[in-house]
């Protein structure tokens, strides 16, 4: 890219940049300060507006950069990315979204919370939460540095370096200031964004070929260097058994991931009513829907334009292949046309992270501050649905102990705003680390420990009624240790030349996703803890669970 197409992708990243920040700033000056504002903006958003704000939410760098570049790598193969990711949200809609909505306030933990020990749940599932949300982030980080090394022609370890602690800085700055109000508008801008720039490359890679899918196809295949095999399963998870089990361990991780997100089960609060987080689920699915369809034409678009070869040779995890793919569309390197349209792509990519970004870290300091910090603040009793069960105080009343808790969450968005700051440090240092790794598979691991620990509890906890404490903490832990285990003795990160560490070899685990036996292991931790517990399931407690899950009689 000379200096001048340079420049005017600057431009465009600090118009979109500039914008942000004034909708963070102007939702900092109108905000009322509430803990109910900065989690859930208020729950004033219509079903229409959360439905895009998900769908920006969820249509992350690993989709927009990583899927894409999967495609145009691996062919057939890359395209379990764009179909897990899609069908997981027929699990979301069917088994999650209405029940969340009704019977949390804020976090997963409140759901399991509501007829359990409130601290060792609590504490649990926000240590859970904040290991998904920060997997998550790292390969939103990542993707920003190879995007913004790309652009400014330079692939140096100080460029790309810059460029995550940049987006760190500017994620802490939409959280802190902003809440979930601000973070939200964010997200819409953004889904509007991408939508209409997915489009507008699907179009012209539709017209490069005049509208033959299958001489798109042929000619993605014959500049694959892999002829038709390219077109065919195998290529990447043809190999042998453990390349066929990381397969079907993916696939698992991505259709059961999404359903434990913590940053997509907290969008479900800041609807007014159960039926419209439903409503918000329909119109997130049209949009996903049709947005992953158009990476599948984008990565074999890239393939057949640009080649599987000059991709890999930009990115050997293959995370540019659509901004190269704009670039030979405008017209080339060096033409206007092709600056003009990768600048935007950039940008687009760009916005992506920022919004993706500021929704995940306000997921996982809420986590910290409600549920890992005020759980060591109230009393270690049962709360059933906003009247505690124990920690009675002295003269037996409950009402003064409600009043505190009202005053508490003021000093709960105080720590959040902290916990965004140590949360961001943390992603940039992991994402500092896992530079090289490609943004999909990083999000697919976040999405096996999403699936592994946090699934099975959230379940349980509706539909189970002789679910316990232990089998909760047990469910949450049995989960998320296994998975996080797998992946440090996996090729991921040791024992290969594309590991985070490829000089050292402590791999005891053969496969790169750990879902395949870390799911199971969630669903068993937590049957075993239930079948072995001392305490008596708390069936009424369930029964209320259960009303309210399907009526919403007294949802916040």
């Amino acid at each position: 890219m000379t200096g001048d197409h340079q420049t005017l992708a600057l431009l465009l990243f600090g118009a979109f940049v500039a914008g942000t920040l004034a909708i963070t700033t102007w939702v900092s000056r109108h905000r009322r300060g509430s803990a109910e504002e900065f989690y859930t903006g208020g729950r004033l958003f219509s079903p229409l507006e959360n439905g895009f704000a998900i769908a920006g939410d969820y249509m992350s760098a690993a989709s927009f950069l990583g899927i894409s570049g999967l495609i145009a790598l691996h062919g057939y193969d890359g395209m379990l990315y764009s179909v897990g990711f899609l069908v997981a949200w027929l699990v979301v809609l069917f088994l999650v979204a209405e029940l969340v909505r009704n019977c949390g306030r804020f976090t997963l933990a409140d759901v399991v919370a509501a007829r359990m020990r409130e601290r060792p749940v609590r504490i649990a599932a926000g240590t859970s939460s904040v290991a998904v949300s920060v997997l998550y982030l790292v390969a939103q980080m990542v993707g920003a540095g190879s995007l913004v090394a790309l652009l400014l022609g330079g692939t140096g370890e100080a460029t790309r370096s810059w460029t995550v602690i940049g987006v760190g800085a500017l994620m802490v700055v939409y959280v802190s200031l902003g809440g979930m109000r601000a973070t939200t508008w964010i997200q819409i801008v953004k889904a509007v964004m991408l939508m209409a720039g997915a489009v507008a490359l699907t179009v012209l890679v539709l017209l490069r070929f005049h509208g033959d899918v299958n001489h798109l196809l042929t000619a993605a295949a014959e500049r694959s260097g892999h002829g038709m095999d390219f077109l065919a399963p195998g290529l990447k998870y043809g190999g042998g058994w453990t390349a066929r089990l990381d397969f079907v361990s993916l696939g698992l991780a991505l259709v059961l991931g999404t359903a434990g997100l913590p940053h997509i089960l907290s969008r479900f609060y800041t609807v007014p009513t159960a039926r419209a987080a439903r409503r918000s689920v329909v119109w997130a699915i049209g949009l996903i829907g049709s947005f992953y369809l158009m990476t599948i034409v984008l990565g074999f678009g890239a393939a057949a334009i640009v080649g599987t070869r000059e991709v890999r040779a930009s990115n050997a995890a293959g995370n540019t292949a659509v901004p190269l793919l704009a670039l030979d569309l405008g017209g080339g390197a060096g033409t206007t046309g092709g600056a003009v349209l990768f600048a935007v792509v950039a940008a687009v990519a760009f916005a992506t992270i920022l919004a993706v970004v500021a929704g995940i870290t306000l997921a996982s300091s809420v986590s910290v501050a409600h549920d890992l910090y005020a759980s060591l603040k109230r009393p270690d009793g049962r709360r059933r649905f906003g009247k505690r069960q124990g920690g009675k105080r002295r003269d037996g009343s409950y009402r003064d102990e409600e009043r505190r808790d009202g005053e508490r969450r003021f000093g709960e968005v105080a720590v959040a705003r902290i916990a965004a700051v140590g949360v961001g440090a943390v992603a940039i240092a992991l994402g500092l680390l896992a530079r090289d790794l490609n943004v999909a598979f990083l999000v697919g691991l976040a999405f096996a420990v999403a699936a592994s620990a946090n699934l099975p509890v959230l379940l349980y906890s509706l539909f189970w009624r002789n679910f316990t404490t232990r089998g909760a903490v047990w469910s949450v832990y049995g989960g998320l240790v296994p998975a996080v285990l797998l992946v440090l003795l996996s090729p991921v990160v040791s024992g290969s030349p594309e590991a985070l560490f490829p000089g050292v070899d402590f791999q005891l685990f053969p496969l790169q996703n750990p879902g395949l036996v870390s799911i199971p292991l969630g669903f068993l931790a937590g049957w075993l803890g239930t079948v072995t517990s001392p305490e008596a399931p708390d069936e009424a407690g369930h029964a209320e669970t259960e009303v309210r899950a399907l009526t919403g009689a007294g949802a916040a």
